[in-house]
């Protein structure tokens, strides 16, 4: 915008001769179309107006035999401002070893606009730059000072933010001169003792258990400071978390020195001897994990920390496995179940400054890793948004051996953020003082904007990738540097003592004092005799039946949320199909009717609310349902206003919150299992797509779901709903890997079931619900129905299932009457196949009672003793089959096989029908899929035709 006529005059003033004729013709492009013109022109344009001579005649007979100053040097000048601003970073001192300098821009250098320091003298630095700092008067000033904020040991890199409100502050900042801090001579001091303090500890774990792993995090000590100053921060604005996530450089050091874990206890953990075991003094605080435990670079640990009288900030680090990255998801679940209230039903509501994540990248798993790209997605989402994540790249220039021109296709490993808006400062390790000044902006902007911030902090790795490693055999000329480069510690105390803020030798004392106090701790733990040492046993509470929580409802309460379900707000309308649909639900409870799939989980979720118990439902296409079979959100057809019904039922004092996630499972399924972890209180279910689609989740199922507990003490009650069912459909849509589940399945880590009825949903989601945040709590693996299942007339139970029972792990078939004494086949299945199987029974004419079927309708565990006080019951059995629709070397098979052979009782055979072993769990025929499956019913229900023995029998 045009400035005020008296500056606008006083600017065009300035130019006198033939440089008034460029202008003019530029003007009339500029009117025409800016675009025209070049930035730098129109930008000239844009701020001071037409040029005054255009409207004076008198000032056009004043400049118009001059020519003592050249426009286009201006207009270089203006270019070379813009350039710094944008290219500064590349000539930045942001590298403590490494000899980057070489990628430095072209378009910072005088000479690319035919430009000399004479010619910037010539220009008035109001001409050039808005802010009047002291002694800035020429261009040159100008260009001089913005090297200065834009290419010390502090870049920023923030053009890709196309928030002009966020660039602005950001401009603001840097360019007033207040992006460094100042810190006085205590306050420096303090810095110090918390850089020798890391550095100290290294030391002594280095000399003292020699070529143990511990992923040091020398190179990249002001991390430390950092941290310090976030969790600080935090506790001014009375942020009740702070939740960590960081991989393993650097994470004893952050346990010991922010999380306070006890020096004597990571001692501990370092056992160098076979029969030896390093003991804790007496009085140090322990801490609990799970009973097969972790490495100790993978543990995280909580604290809780108080500045003033602001009230307590906890710090949470999560605990971390080594696929590095895909903790941050989890970290950022942990930190939205922190921030929101639900306790009133509706959608939960959320206070970001209850919460704060900050995440520690490693520079090569940044770029490399996918699901921090996914994680990045969520935070501008509403359902996943944490109102703005503090990221840090702890950038050792390496990837364990491999060089950045090997590990990313970008200049910087930070650049993936760019794409998602997030600025950037790069800051040198070396200069803690720009690393606090650097935690400083970012914390700053994720208050005022909610948004994500990067730090891409720059240092070097002391050592190798891990401590038993040897770098100089990959990176030879890079450790010939770090050999000679001193720590920082020793860099910013050789500074305090040049300034006189510490006397002379003060820092040798500092270190000195540091040692002491971990050699006396170390001297004072014993070592205690261990002999063989034995592994701990899971907690017995895990081996007790899940028998023990009621989950049937009186019919009169269950009517009465059904019919509350189908209630809308005043003058609501919703889209006709939808609602006929709906309607039908309406009766289903009455005599001689059913509840079918849809109306059966609608019952769980709302009974579950009316009991008190939040509800989280996340996943692609969850409020509607892959199958359309849910509903649970309705659009007004008219305003496109969103209804939930389970919004609206009355004496509910829970939140129900149902989002569709992002096109994502790892990320989205991180997220869920951190927000489970961190409020155990709610019911979290995750529902993929289709079952396949889990794949892509397949870490956070191995490193967290399934076995957090047994490694970390880290519980969660989630549930996980996967379609899975065979109907042709190829490949990638028909099993959700159930025997990958089942692979994992021990020590009570989670539940696997494949239900067949709506009761059979409704009584397992109502258990699961019961048992949050108790000692039995564990995750819920449920292979649920696809289409051609999902509304079939068999899958829906009358209200006395509902009301009169509850969940049944092992399951009689439906409608078939046995004669147990003639019976000589046992047919157990499970899913989809025993559906088929009923169906093929009723349109035959055959009495089957030689045969007696049972469902498994809970994998795992796997109900062997009420399957055992069956066989006792068929005095003339001669073989059980076990039946499914996945091939042999999937399914369930070769996970019930042991449970099966060990309730053989005589000559009794043990027998499997089911597809071939095969490398692709489905074909992509129909045609041949239903030969297939006829082949296999035909099996099951004939008499004279087997299946294959097992191997053993």
């Amino acid at each position: 915008m045009a400035e005020n006529a008296e500056s606008a005059e006083r600017f065009w003033g300035q130019f006198h001769g033939q440089n008034t004729g460029y202008l003019e013709q530029q003007f009339e492009l500029y009117k025409e179309d800016p675009e025209l013109v070049e930035s730098s022109i129109r930008t000239i344009f844009d701020t001071h107006g037409a040029p005054s001579w255009l409207t004076s005649t008198e000032n056009v007979k004043s400049v118009s035999n001059t020519s003592d100053f050249d426009v286009t040097n201006l207009t270089s000048a203006i270019r070379l401002v813009e350039a710094i601003r944008r290219y500064g970073h590349t000539d930045a001192d942001i590298y403590p070893v490494g000899g980057y300098k070489g990628d430095r821009s072209k378009m910072l250098d005088l000479s690319t606009y035919n430009l000399t320091e004479q010619d910037l003298e010539k220009i008035p630095a109001s001409w050039i730059w808005e802010n009047q700092a002291p002694g800035v008067e020429t261009a040159l000033d100008v260009v001089n000072q913005l090297r200065k904020y834009y290419t010390g040991t502090i870049t920023f890199e923030y053009d890709h933010v196309n928030n002009d409100e966020e660039r602005k502050w950001l401009f603001d900042l840097i360019e007033e001169g207040n992006a460094r801090l100042d810190p006085n001579d205590d306050e420096r001091k303090e810095i110090l003792q918390r850089l020798a303090d890391v550095e100290g500890f290294e030391k002594f774990l280095h000399k003292t258990f020699v070529g143990q792993k511990r992923f040091s995090i020398e190179g990249l000590e002001s991390m430390v400071p950092m941290i310090d100053h976030i969790v600080q921060y935090a506790n001014q604005d009375s942020i009740e978390h702070v939740m960590m996530g960081m991989a393993h450089r650097g994470r004893l050091s952050v346990l010991a020195n922010v999380l306070g874990k006890p020096y004597d206890k990571i001692f501990s953990e370092f056992n160098y001897t076979k029969d030896k075991e390093l003991m804790p003094s007496e009085g140090s605080r322990a801490i609990n994990y799970g009973w097969t435990g972790d490495v100790k670079y993978h543990y995280g640990a909580e604290k809780a920390v108080e500045y003033g009288n602001k009230g307590q900030t906890r710090i949470t680090l999560a605990h971390n496995p080594s696929h590095l990255e895909f903790v941050n998801p989890v970290v950022e679940g942990f930190t939205r179940a922190a921030q929101d209230d639900r306790s009133k039903k509706g959608y939960p509501k959320k206070d970001s400054n209850k919460a704060v994540a900050v995440l520690i990248h490693g520079d090569a798993a940044f770029i490399g890793e996918g699901v921090v790209a996914e994680t990045l997605n969520l935070s501008g989402l509403p359902g996943y948004s944490t109102g703005g994540t503090l990221h840090i790249i702890a950038n050792n220039l390496l990837g364990y051996t491999t060089d950045r021109e090997d590990g990313r296709s970008t200049r910087y490993a930070s650049d993936l953020a760019k794409g998602f808006e997030i600025p950037v400062i790069r800051v040198n390790a070396d200069d803690p003082i720009s690393c606090i000044s650097a935690i400083k902006i970012a914390y700053e902007y994720r208050q005022k904007f909610n948004k994500d911030f990067l730090i891409d902090l720059v240092g070097y790795r002391r050592y190798g990738h891990n401590e038993m490693d040897e770098p100089r055999t990959t990176q030879p000329s890079l450790y010939q540097q770090i050999d000679d480069h001193p720590s920082v510690a020793t860099l910013f105390g050789k500074a305090m003592e040049e300034k006189g803020i510490l006397q002379e030798g003060g820092f040798e004392e500092v270190k000195s004092a540091v040692e002491k106090k971990l050699t006396d701790i170390y001297k004072g733990m014993t070592e205690s005799e261990i002999g063989e040492p034995e592994a701990k046993l899971m907690p017995q509470v895990l081996t007790n039946g899940l028998d023990q929580f009621t989950t049937a409802i009186d019919l009169a309460t269950l009517k009465s949320i059904n019919e509350e379900l189908l209630e809308r707000p005043e003058g609501f309308k919703g889209f006709k199909k939808t609602e006929r649909i709906l309607q039908r639900r309406k009766d289903s409870l009455e005599e001689g009717n059913k509840a079918d799939w849809g109306t059966g989980e609608a019952l769980a979720f709302a009974s579950i609310l009316k009991d008190g118990t939040p509800i989280r439902l996340t996943g692609q296409d969850t409020e509607r349902g892959t199958f359309a079979h849910r509903h649970i959100v309705l659009h007004d057809v008219e305003t496109g206003e969103k209804y939930s019904p389970l919004h609206g039922l009355s004496d509910v004092h829970a939140s129900f919150d149902v989002r569709n996630s992002p096109l994502s499972e790892a990320g989205v399924l991180g997220f869920e299992y951190g927000y489970s972890v961190q409020s155990p209180n709610t019911l979290v279910i995750w529902e993929a797509q289709f079952g396949d689609f889990a794949n892509a989740g397949q870490v956070i199922f191995d490193q967290f779901i399934s076995s957090a507990r047994a490694k970390w003490g880290e519980k969660s009650n989630m549930v996980l709903l996967l379609p899975h069912g065979y109907e042709g459909q190829g490949p990638e849509h028909s099993s959700a890997r159930l025997e990958r589940f089942l692979q994992m399945a021990a020590e009570n880590n989670w539940i696997v079931a494949n239900v067949t009825s709506s009761a059979q949903l409704f009584h397992i989601l109502r258990r699961q619900a019961a048992m949050r945040d108790r000692d039995e709590a564990r995750p819920l693996v449920l292979m649920t129905p696809k289409s051609s299942l999902i509304r079939h007339p068999r899958m829906a139970a009358t209200a006395e299932e509902f009301t009169d029972s509850g969940f049944l792990p092992l399951r009689d078939q439906p409608g078939f009457e046995v004669n147990r004494d003639k019976v000589t086949r046992l047919v157990v299945g499970s899913g989809k196949m025993m559906i088929d199987i009923e169906e093929a029974m009723d349109d035959s004419d055959e009495t089957y009672d030689w045969l007696q079927i049972k469902r498994v309708e809970q994998i795992y565990p796997f109900p062997k003793k009420a399957l055992e006080e069956e066989i006792k019951q068929l005095p003339n059995l001669k073989e059980i089959v076990w039946v499914q629709e996945e091939p042999k070397n999937m399914g369930a098979w070769n996970f019930v096989d042991d449970y099966l052979r060990e309730l053989l009782n005589g000559d009794q055979k043990l027998k499997v029908i089911s597809r071939p072993d095969r490398s692709a769990p489905a074909g992509g025929i129909p045609t041949v899929h239903k030969t297939a499956q006829n082949k296999i019913i035909k099996q099951a229900l004939n008499q004279s035709e087997g299946g294959k023995s097992s191997a053993g029998n």
